[in-house]
């Protein structure tokens, strides 16, 4: 019977925990970051498919502790899961990688010369969006102030403000907006 009681008291809370775990963060790279083979010209095209705005890179490396603040702060939670896998291909790029890619324009490269050669990226992260003919579109170095800048980093591309405005204004504009009600 005491077997039973204790069976039946650890499924109820298992139970019961499972949707706050549900809704906590989850692991970027199989919830944030789209799988890759590294042919930034076929994801255009899937990008187009799937009626996407655009891609985003986030370009990182291993040692910057931004780039970690980012992947366990900001990627992690399900909301900016949701919403940038509904308006974006994400993906990854080492820019101290040697693996082989392929750019938006067909041509093969290493990681690391793709983000330096091709982009100048130097500091990590950068967060670079590219339109759906792989022009860059925006871009931000450093790491967001948390949650909600990224996730109106993300309105701002997905809605077409980065042909309007920068996005400090857009930024301070949405902000002004908020602090009326």
């Amino acid at each position: 019977m005491q077997r039973i009681l204790t069976l039946t008291l650890s499924l109820a809370l298992l139970v019961a925990f499972a949707p706050a775990q549900a809704n906590g963060p989850r692991d970027p790279y199989k919830h944030f970051f789209n799988d890759s083979w590294g042919n930034f010209k076929e994801e255009l095209a899937q990008a187009k498919q799937q009626g996407k705005q655009g891609i985003l890179i986030f370009f990182e490396m291993d040692e910057c502790p931004f780039c970690h603040y980012m992947k366990q702060n900001v990627l992690n939670q399900p909301e900016v899961q949701a919403y940038y896998r509904k308006h974006f291909l994400n993906f990854s790029v080492d820019i101290e990688g040697d693996v082989e890619i392929t750019d938006f324009k067909g041509r093969q490269m290493k990681q690391k010369d793709f983000a330096f050669k091709e982009f100048r990226v130097r500091a990590t992260p950068v967060i670079a969006f590219f339109d759906l003919n792989g022009k860059l579109v925006q871009r931000y170095t450093g790491k967001t102030n948390g949650v909600q800048e990224f996730m109106l980093l993300g309105k701002y591309v997905a809605n077409g403000m980065y042909k309007k405005m920068p996005f400090i204004r857009y930024k301070r504009e949405q902000r002004s907006a908020e602090n009326d009600y």
